[in-house]
C-alpha cells in the first residue's frame, strides 16, 4: 500500500497540526462518517508514534503512516491526500491498486 501526500497538504499538516520534522502522523479508521470504501467508517488521523506501521510515507521529515490494524479499511486501495481549496482541509482519495 502506498501513501502519497500534495504540497498542500504538508503544509497544512505543518500548520494546522503544528507537526515538526521528527513528529509521527497517524491515519486511522474511526466509526462514524463515511467514506467511499465503507458506510458508518471515515478516516481520521492523529500525531502520534507508530506501533506496527504497515505503510508510510516521510516529507519534510515527518513520517505519514498507517498501522496495520487498519489496513482492512483500505481494502487494496492506495491512499492519496490532498488539499480541498474549498473546505481548507485535506481530502482523502482511495485508489485501487
Amino acid at each position: 500500500m502506498n501513501i502519497t501526500l500534495s504540497n498542500k497538504a504538508i503544509e497544512w499538516f505543518h500548520n494546522e497540526m503544528l507537526v515538526e520534522e521528527g513528529d509521527s502522523i497517524r491515519f486511522y479508521v474511526r466509526y462514524g462518517g463515511s467514506s467511499p470504501l465503507h458506510d458508518s467508517f471515515a478516516l481520521g488521523v492523529t500525531k502520534e508514534e507508530p506501533i506496527e506501521m504497515i505503510a508510510s510515507s516521510t516529507a519534510n521529515g515527518v513520517t505519514y503512516f498507517i498501522e496495520e490494524r487498519d489496513l482492512w479499511f483500505f481494502d487494496g486501495h492506495d491512499l492519496s491526500v490532498e488539499f480541498d481549496e474549498t473546505y481548507k482541509e485535506p481530502k482523502y482519495e482511495y485508489h485501487k491498486k
